[in-house]
């Protein structure tokens, strides 16, 4: 076939334009089909038809999934973590509309570890000189810029990383020139902004991880094998119910 043969959608069956084809290991996808897909889903090239039909199948299901979510709790304001502290469940999107771009919905139990990675770049600052060229301050000055990412590992069938920016834009800081200052004279804890952020971020990290532990430790107490014990009240042997309680008379034996 020729370059400029026409294409066809290997999952809905409609042309390709031009410049839409997407390809897959062994066929070739539309770019409407392309965009139901995972926005975490970054291996395409190496998936074969079958395995995308499997997870736009999966990617219809997270509909209701989404339909049923419930926010309890907000954390961001431009990518969002959205939490559902009932259901323990929790997605991250920018989305105002959640049911329009059905962000992928996880259980807490998937995440397997999360952290901040705060990148740091300088550029120096020069100014011009006698000659009209620039040169450098004595000692040199430095713009800084702060950017935090928030990188979330998890256990899921289609990508095993969310990684997204928590800032807007970058912080910018300034190092001071003169007589006993350096280029290493910027602390970023001292502007108000960067500790937001640190701050923000220290919460999510807390929020993940700490709901992930309490959940497999709830998870893991369930398949433990229950034990018989002796009730104070009545006497009787008993294996208490989640609530500690004797399944006889109801009084708590632990």
């Amino acid at each position: 076939m020729g370059l400029f043969d026409k294409k066809y959608c290997d999952i809905c069956g409609e042309k390709i334009g031009l410049l839409g084809n997407r390809k897959l290991e062994d066929g070739n996808l539309c770019k409407d089909c392309a965009k139901k897909l995972s926005p975490w889903f970054s291996d395409r090239r190496n998936s074969t038809v079958a395995e995308i039909k499997e997870q736009l199948e999966y990617r219809e299901r997270n509909k209701e999934d989404v339909a049923r979510f419930h926010t309890t709790r907000t954390l961001g304001s431009s990518t969002r973590i959205l939490l559902d502290e009932d259901a323990q469940k929790f997605m991250v999107t920018y989305a105002r509309n959640i049911q329009d771009a059905n962000p992928d919905v996880l259980d807490y139990s998937q995440v397997t570890g999360c952290r901040i990675n705060v990148d740091e770049s300088r550029i120096e600052i020069e100014r011009e000189g006698p000659d009209g060229k620039k040169v450098s301050y004595n000692p040199p000055r430095y713009e800084y810029s702060y950017d935090f990412d928030v990188i979330i590992s998890v256990n899921h069938p289609y990508f095993s990383e969310m990684k997204f920016r928590l800032n807007d834009s970058s912080i910018e800081l300034h190092s001071q020139g003169g007589p006993g200052f350096s280029s290493k004279a910027v602390d970023p804890r001292t502007n108000m902004e960067y500790l937001s952020y640190e701050k923000l971020g220290q919460e999510i990290v807390e929020a993940l991880t700490s709901v992930r532990q309490t959940v497999r430790d709830n998870i893991a107490a369930a398949k433990a094998p229950r034990q018989a014990v002796i009730c104070p009240c009545c006497g009787a042997s008993t294996f208490p119910d989640t609530s500690g309680c004797c399944e006889y008379c109801g009084s708590p034996v632990k």
